[in-house]
């Protein structure tokens, strides 16, 4: 019993300790996975609490679980229009991008090391893939709204790049102790790792997610059922062969874009099991590390990790996507900066030790200090380079709060609420906002009294209001009660006029005294925008014209809408 007495006392007083810590996140700046590994390494065997912790097995499966939770909650997240822009490119990276960068780290490995080509090469491999973890985690809690060409990019590759990965470590690994196959068995090994990972992981999704769509259970079990069908997923993946990792965020893709009321119930569930994945996780990896064996390997894997931030993170993405796609030389430079190293490699450096390699440990403590070195430099500075890189669009005003009514079982009501802080809307009566015609406010509170609104209600700022609408009309909403500092962001992004995308070229340029070419007369300031940059335009692409910028302001699937005239 004392045993089962501790292990729920320190697990519990670590999972609150670093839920209480992701505030000193928010207040410093500290990335919060290294809040949660150097807790982990504070109470393991060298730390304060001398927890011993070496149980590489336990930790190889505790890994595997919360990455598959992790990769399952991203898929639910992930729209599937992001893929229109990001994955060709993400699917580039996560495959010659992933082999460049391990083969790049891996001959610098084998110098600074003096191992041999393999050995050097396990090195590169163990590190060369992006963390889905690390990506998610940076990308919706440091507050950064990247423009989608970019954010659709580095999620879906964080999220589809573990297969070659895992198969460039697992044949090293077979190479160091002899275990490797022919060249059609290993050939064979990477098809199938892909291959069974793309068609069982979209099956097994679409099936998901039609069954939770059309079974009627009790609110707290649809998150439950959809859990234990992505883990079905990724076992039987796993069990043919295939990678199970990429099964399981491409099942939680489909059931996330199947639209129905069981996402209501998916979604806020699944958020917590990816938080709780992530803390566990890297607690466990903390705890694993001996910090005097690292100490040992300190400079030469400093020296590793600033030759993958640097050098070889940045080449592999000039090679794999800048000849091929048409990213601006600052989105590419993004990309290159956000290499972001988590979880992943960790749990790849216990490969070896399992498989029993000779010298294992340096595997391990390299990938453990470069995966901090990359949380510290590139998680530390990710908002200072968005905004640098000039790849960050103004974040639109959401709900404060929002809820299904359960009335539909699809495209149901929500409640919305929004509290005024938008100058503009200062003693303005209800009856002349511009509401979207199938919404409408149910209640509005004022000095913490709930009033019954009618149409001739002033509304006062510090207004909360609740309204009754459907995810469609979000947008009309988001823009009423957009507040005046963040119209203010939206101006200076976006320019103080905005044009309709249908207005043709011809008469701007008559108004602007503008020269056009005889193929742009006949265009439209969309197609003109589109044919800039390249195709697959989103929102904030700035193309700079006589002097001018034209940014594109508003959307709609794959139609340019709005588009901001700024003159700076």
């Amino acid at each position: 019993m004392d045993a089962i007495n501790t292990l729920f006392l320190l697990s519990g007083f670590l999972i609150a300790l670093s839920v209480l810590a992701s505030r000193l996140s928010t207040l410093v700046g500290v990335p919060l996975l290294l809040i949660f590994l150097g807790l982990g390494m504070l109470a393991g065997e060298e730390g304060l609490l001398g927890i011993q912790f070496d149980d590489y097995s336990l930790a190889f499966l505790i890994g595997h679980l919360a990455l598959a939770m992790i990769l399952l909650d991203g898929g639910l997240r992930t729209r599937l229009k992001t893929f229109r822009v990001g994955f060709k490119p993400a699917l580039t990276l996560a495959t010659l991008g992933v082999f460049i960068t391990s083969g790049l780290v891996g001959l610098i490995a084998m110098w600074i090391f003096d191992l041999s080509l393999v050995q050097g090469l396990l090195v590169g491999a163990i590190v060369g893939s992006t963390d889905a973890a690390a990506v998610f985690s940076m990308l919706s809690g440091r507050g950064v709204n990247l423009n989608e060409r970019v954010g659709a990019t580095l999620e879906i590759e964080s999220g589809t790049n573990d297969p070659m990965a895992i198969f460039l470590t697992l044949v090293l690994v077979e190479m160091l102790v002899g275990e490797l196959g022919g060249v059609f068995e290993t050939g064979l090994f990477l098809i199938m790792q892909f291959g069974l990972g793309l068609v069982i992981g979209l099956g097994g999704g679409w099936l998901s997610a039609r069954l939770l769509r059309w079974v009627d259970l009790a609110p707290g079990l649809y998150s439950l059922l959809a859990l234990a069908l992505g883990f079905f997923v990724f076992g039987l993946t796993s069990a043919l062969g295939g990678s199970g990792f990429l099964a399981i965020y491409l099942a939680g893709l489909m059931i996330g874009n199947q639209p129905g009321r069981h996402l209501n119930f998916i979604l806020p569930v699944h958020d917590g099991l990816a938080w709780l994945s992530q803390i566990g996780l890297f607690l466990v990896l903390g705890l694993l590390v001996t910090p005097s064996e690292m100490i040992d390997f300190a400079l030469p894997a400093l020296l590793v990790a600033l030759a993958l931030i640097f050098v070889a993170r940045p080449l592999a993405v000039l090679i794999s996507i800048k000849p091929f796609f048409k990213f601006r030389w600052r989105e590419t430079g993004f990309i290159a900066w956000v290499g972001l190293r988590g979880a992943v490699p960790i749990v790849l450096a216990i490969f070896p030790v399992i498989g029993g390699v000779e010298n294992a440990s340096l595997y391990f403590n390299v990938a453990f200090a470069v995966v901090l070195m990359s949380l510290l430099i590139q998680g530390g500075t990710l908002p200072w380079m968005a905004r640098w890189m000039r790849v960050e669009v103004p974040a639109s005003v959401t709900p404060n709060r929002r809820g299904p009514l359960g009335i539909l079982p699809e495209n149901d009501y929500e409640m919305f609420v929004y509290v005024v802080e938008n100058d503009e809307l200062e003693d303005v009566a209800i009856r002349l906002l511009r509401f979207p015609s199938g919404a409408l406010i149910s209640a509005l509170f004022r000095d913490h009294a709930m009033l019954h609104p009618k149409g001739s209600t002033r509304l006062q700022l510090g207004d909360v209001i609740c309204v009754i609408g459907r995810t469609d009309d979000l947008p009309a909403l988001n823009k009423l009660f957009n507040g005046d500092a963040r119209l203010k962001q939206e101006r200076a992004f976006f320019g103080t006029f905005t044009f309709d995308g249908e207005a043709q070229m011809q008469d701007i340029a008559d108004v602007y005294g503008l020269t056009l070419s005889p193929g742009e007369r006949e265009m439209t300031l969309a197609d003109f925008v589109s044919l800039r940059v390249g195709g697959h335009p989103v929102v904030g692409d700035d193309v700079d014209w006589h002097g001018i910028h034209w940014v594109v302001s508003e959307m709609e699937g794959n139609r340019v809408t709005k588009v901001g005239l700024r003159l700076y």
